[in-house]
C-alpha cells in the first residue's frame, strides 16, 4: 500500500491525523496535510482507510502496490 496525497485539495480539517497519527501530521502555519509515512504497514490498513473515508476534501488516495 502507498499512499498519495494532493496538498492542493486539502483544506485542514484534520480528520487523517486524528484517525493515524504517525502517518498524517498538519504544517503549523495552515494546517495543510503532510504525509509522514507514504508506506505504512498492513497493520494499519484500517486506519488509512478510515481517514481516506473520513477526509472533507478528498485528498488521500491509497495506491495498491
Amino acid at each position: 500500500m502507498r499512499i498519495r496525497i494532493d496538498q492542493h485539495r486539502c483544506i485542514g480539517a484534520g480528520q487523517c491525523v486524528r484517525t493515524a497519527p504517525g502517518i498524517f501530521d498538519q504544517r503549523e502555519e495552515d494546517g495543510i496535510v503532510i504525509l509522514l509515512n507514504e508506506s505504512p504497514s498492513q497493520a494499519r490498513r484500517q486506519e488509512v482507510q478510515k481517514a481516506v473515508m473520513l477526509c472533507p476534501s478528498q485528498s488521500i488516495k491509497i495506491e495498491e502496490t
